[in-house]
């Protein structure tokens, strides 16, 4: 008895990380694309009105935000995971993701040290 509850217990986990590992890289699509088309449309904007508008900043947090709910998505995985070969690959993607995740930070600190610049030589 207690290893059917065992085989159903590991079955229901499979499913809930699934779904949810899924759900997760789900929102992560809708925040690029969301945060794509709002920054697309600030560059419209800043075109039109001839004002000088960084949108890499913007678009920046928006991919950050993304990559973090597709790490989790990736860290939900490793439940799944069946043997190693698997395992290095899923390593290997949440290694690459996480590099993202830094260059991208790493860009958008540049970026706003750039407009501290900027601004202070205007001043």
């Amino acid at each position: 008895m207690f290893d059917a509850f065992i085989d159903n217990y590991e079955h229901i986990l499979h499913n809930v990380a699934e779904v949810s590992a899924l759900t997760l890289e789900f929102i992560g699509v809708i925040i690029i694309v969301i945060g794509s088309i709002k920054a697309l449309f600030h560059l419209g904007d800043g075109l039109i009105k001839h004002r000088a508008i960084n949108i890499v900043v913007e678009l920046g947090k928006t991919l950050a935000l993304a990559l973090e709910f597709k790490m989790g998505a990736e860290i939900i995985k490793t439940v799944i995971v069946h043997d190693l070969k698997e395992l290095a690959v899923l390593g290997i993607v949440i290694l690459i993701r996480a590099l993202l995740a830094f260059l991208i930070h790493w860009e958008m600190k540049m970026e706003k040290k750039d407009e501290e610049d900027k601004t202070e030589e205007t001043e």
